[in-house]
């Protein structure tokens, strides 16, 4: 007999940007919710990654992601009486339309909302076996303390590396090529005015041609003159092989702090440099890319840019192909949408083909290669979390499968939660 305390209707792995929307949804719709976070924080890349910068919510002067996630957003900027900004000038560059938010007010937030919500939340505890049986889900997860078992009707994975839909036997898809990831930095104690960006852009593409800097310690520009004008912000990237397993990922952090302390050594011997200094680091690697699911459908980059819309396409998504390269010329492969175009996200794109109780939210939901490097993005990864929080509390209150329910019922449980779904 199953014990009460650790049955749930719904379970959700990970707190970032989709695991935290998908938890609040499923709760604030009536189901018993545990959301399962290995870190000691909310928020994922916008708290422990520095991506402080969520977007993006509008597309082409209109709104077309609301919803939980935005209205916690817009509830951030209100609490420091912060600007958004005019999101009727889509003719600005798409980091322009972009929401700052403060990642340490954005986690005690994200707690409040929980607390308020009736959501139950373990920190510093991970899915460590996952297992879908007829009548629910069997999840153990690894804490300070031990193995605790835990078991619930659905289960959502937004761990962000598809690590639950694996541990539960189902297809993952993961590219041979990886985007390289970002260690974000701020670097303060110069004026710009008193350094010779001649001699130090010099001196860096010397060094990166005797081995002893790379060419990603600058990231996409590939320029230490760009790098101090920005203080590092965003700037230096890491090759990344692969981060879904610990061992990967404990790889990239140590090369991601590795190449912040190069950078900041090469910089301090020039001029106007002597007392620079690290003014903020974030505590985890920005990584963008590690595995998707094999899902019943994927989205592939014709579907996104073609804006298409499936019988059972439950969000929006919006933000241009964004595919980060290591390759030591070309950097970035951006390519903004045409005109007017705002792709969709389906049902079936977040459900692991082949499962009945599973289903996943954020960047591991099932698409190709170029379609994911556009829905990665926060304000996308929120809207595909609350369409999984939806789908996974109604499943439970009807005792369904997440393929089963009317997919008319989903929408009208999202619309009355605020969000936005394609029509």
């Amino acid at each position: 007999m199953l014990e009460k305390n650790n049955y749930y209707d719904v379970i959700v792995a990970g707190a970032g940007s989709a695991g935290s929307i998908a938890a609040l949804q499923a709760a604030r719709a009536g189901a018993r919710t545990l959301l399962i976070e290995k870190s000691s924080m909310p928020g994922g890349t916008l708290t422990l990654c520095g991506v402080d910068f969520p977007g993006l919510f509008h597309a082409w002067g209109k709104q077309v992601i609301a919803g939980i996630g935005w209205n916690l957003v817009s509830a951030a900027v209100v609490e420091e009486n912060g600007t958004m900004p005019d999101f009727s000038r889509y003719d600005l560059p798409h980091w322009k339309l972009q929401v700052k938010v403060n990642p340490a007010l954005w986690a005690c937030l994200l707690d409040e909302a929980f607390t308020a919500s009736g959501v139950d939340v373990l920190y510093h505890a991970m899915p460590l076996t996952a297992k879908e049986l007829d009548a629910h889900v069997e999840i153990t997860a690894a804490t300070k303390t031990g193995a605790v078992e835990y078991h619930c009707h659905t289960a959502i994975d937004a761990t962000g590396d598809a690590n639950m839909t694996a541990l539960a036997g189902y297809g993952i898809r993961q590219s041979t090529e990886k985007q390289p990831g970002t260690p974000m930095v701020r670097f303060g104690g110069y004026d710009l005015k008193r350094i010779n960006m001649v001699e130090v852009e010099a001196a860096y593409k010397q060094a990166v041609a005797d081995g002893s800097m790379s060419y990603l310690d600058t990231g996409m520009s590939r320029s230490m003159a760009h790098l101090l004008s920005c203080h590092g912000e965003n700037c230096i990237h890491v090759p990344v092989a692969d981060a879904v397993s610990s061992m990967d990922e404990s790889i990239v952090e140590r090369l991601g702090r590795a190449a912040v302390l190069r950078v900041y050594r090469f910089l301090r011997q020039f001029r106007g440099l002597e007392m620079l200094k690290i003014e903020y680091m974030a505590p985890q690697c920005g990584i963008r890319e590690t595995a998707v699911i094999d899902g019943e459908t994927t989205i592939t980059v014709d579907d996104y840019v073609s804006g298409r819309c499936w019988d059972d396409s439950l969000c929006y998504a919006f933000y241009q192909l964004d595919l980060h390269q290591s390759d030591k010329a070309s950097g970035l492969m951006g390519r903004p949408l045409e005109s007017g175009v705002v792709p969709t996200v389906p049902r079936r794109a977040l459900i692991p083909r082949g499962s009945r109780r599973l289903l996943v939210a954020g960047r591991c939901v099932s698409s190709d290669r170029l379609a994911n490097s556009a829905l990665r993005v926060q304000a996308s990864c929120m809207a595909t979390g609350q369409a999984a929080g939806a789908i996974a509390a109604l499943a439970a209150r009807q005792r369904q499968s997440s393929l089963e329910l009317d997919i008319a019922s989903i929408k009208n449980l999202l619309l009355a939660h605020g969000a936005i779904v394609p029509l």
